[in-house]
């Protein structure tokens, strides 16, 4: 099953379910969703990135400029208090 495949807004929640778990780039954030979905879901850039904005836009993530694993600079996403609001109402 793609992305593309999926309800209107899941995908929003199971980055925000990533998230939520600790701060991660958007690599990061596909590896999660891949390894928990038993490799069923892979995000590809054209789907994450956009859904990474309309986190930052509804105010339910926040970004800031880090360092990766392998020491390499991007960008870092982590869950606000109104993010962990909205997960929890979506569940």
């Amino acid at each position: 099953m793609g992305t593309n495949e999926l309800l209107p807004g899941t995908l929003d929640m199971l980055v925000l379910k990533a998230i939520s778990r600790a701060p991660n780039h958007g690599y990061g954030i596909a590896q999660f969703i891949q390894q928990v979905s038993s490799d069923a879901l892979k995000v590809g850039e054209g789907s994450l990135y956009p859904a990474l904005q309309r986190l930052l836009v509804n105010e339910w993530a926040e970004a800031e400029w880090g360092l990766s694993d392998n020491n390499r600079k991007a960008r870092i996403y982590r869950i606000t208090a109104r993010g962990r609001q909205q997960l929890a109402s979506e569940r």
